[in-house]
């Protein structure tokens, strides 16, 4: 079983990767394999033109995303990680989740996933209910801790001083791994994936 990881702070070796770091080290205590993937600019924004929905993949050809879905089909699991900007995500980070989820939702579909903020002070709260809204509409089961998945820090070895955020993190992949484990035992005994009904689409205005 493997777990892939997202960084999508613009420091590649941040607190948001060191909050990252301390959710992969408990997976791989777990049995868990694990790989954290940086985000590397440019990410271009969601056209919104539909055309992922016929091909499979995203029209836009100059970044990561197309290549991410790809991988993403041999994952188990997923954690995307973010810094708090003015009480949201990154912008990098929401551009890429809108366009992997547009075009590659069957990829991420029934497996589980958590997000994970790191801030100086506040924002957290917000930033991972922005984060989590991909996952609540696309059938993924929501791993959570003994509280909100964040840590706090200026930089890595502030973060290192937050002792319960790393046990969050560290909780986090206690958790994530006993779900992996649990879904895998459920294939084993012969309990499948539930059988989705075709979308319904309403629209408010017609």
């Amino acid at each position: 079983m493997k777990v892939l990881l997202v960084n999508s702070s613009a420091h590649p070796k941040g607190c948001t990767y060191r909050a990252l770091s301390e959710v992969a080290s408990s997976l791989n205590k777990e049995g868990i394999e694990t790989e954290i993937v940086h985000l590397k600019d440019p990410i271009n924004e969601c056209l919104g033109c539909g055309a992922c929905k016929k091909t499979g993949e995203c029209v836009i050809k100059n970044d990561m995303v197309n290549d991410f879905v790809k991988k993403a089909k041999d994952f188990d699991g997923f954690v995307f990680g973010s810094p708090v900007y003015y009480a949201h995500p990154s912008g990098r980070l929401l551009a890429f989740m809108d366009r992997i989820f547009y075009s590659g939702s069957n990829v991420f579909a029934y497996k589980p996933a958590a997000a994970v903020v790191s801030a100086r002070r506040s924002g957290t709260t917000a930033s991972l209910d922005a984060i989590m809204k991909h996952f609540t509409i696309n059938n993924m089961p929501v791993i959570s801790s003994n509280y909100w998945n964040m840590v706090h820090g200026n930089k890595p070895e502030q973060v290192e001083e937050d002792k319960e955020g790393l046990q969050i993190m560290r909780n986090l992949g206690q958790n994530m791994a006993w779900i992996l484990k649990c879904i895998e035992a459920g294939k084993n005994s012969g309990i499948q994936k539930p059988c989705a009904e075709d979308k319904i689409w309403t629209n408010f205005i017609r």
